[in-house]
């Protein structure tokens, strides 16, 4: 490992980055023929790619995404039917943006599940918050949440994430408190929608 006082005053002032670019151009022979201003500009491109890609990692922790699905992988050439134009206009995120929603149907073992994580880690990409949940699930925490008074910070957290993915819909009939439970999210996420920015 480099020992250099700079190398420790990098790490010392949380520019990890910075740091390891340091240590890799110290030791390549090839450093030597970069100029200064050369040589701050890899510094500063390493940092600048450290943190997008800890604060990437960070989004997909919170995202809880079910499956490890990227939109590279995503085969078109399957019989499901999936519209190319369509999927690529979804992982655009433009309807993201716009407060949309977006319903994935079709049968089961379809892998509607495995898009829907697959339009969430895109997501998580273009540096949008991201929340999967099982429906079931959530219906039950809100239920629970409703009993011990937490859910209004509940229902505030679901409406501040970007994209909130609700897998699992359908598969057992919801009853008055579930539509309940439904109708607040999307008045939530509604309200943060419609509420104008202020600077």
């Amino acid at each position: 490992m480099l020992k250099h006082p700079t190398y420790d005053q990098l790490n010392a002032l949380g520019l990890h980055g910075m740091a390891a670019a340091f240590a890799d151009l110290a030791t390549d022979p090839d450093g030597d023929t970069l100029s200064h201003h050369e040589w701050l500009g890899l510094l500063l491109d390493h940092e600048a790619t450290h943190r997008h890609d800890k604060r990437f990692a960070m989004r997909l922790r919170h995202a809880k995404l079910r499956h490890c699905a990227v939109p590279e992988d995503i085969d078109y050439r399957s019989p499901r039917g999936l519209d190319k134009r369509l999927m690529e206009t979804l992982l655009g995120g433009a309807w993201i943006a716009a407060h949309d929603n977006a319903v994935i149907t079709g049968p089961t073992g379809a892998g509607k599940s495995w898009l829907a994580c697959a339009l969430g880690h895109k997501a998580c990409r273009d540096g949008r918050s991201v929340q999967y949940v099982r429906l079931a699930k959530l219906l039950g925490e809100l239920a629970l949440a409703r009993g011990d008074g937490r859910i209004a910070r509940k229902l505030k957290r679901l409406g501040q994430v970007d994209l909130l993915i609700l897998d699992d819909w359908g598969l057992e009939p919801l009853d008055a408190g579930d539509r309940f439970h439904l109708l607040e999210i999307l008045e939530e996420r509604y309200r943060r929608a419609s509420t104008p920015v202020t600077s």
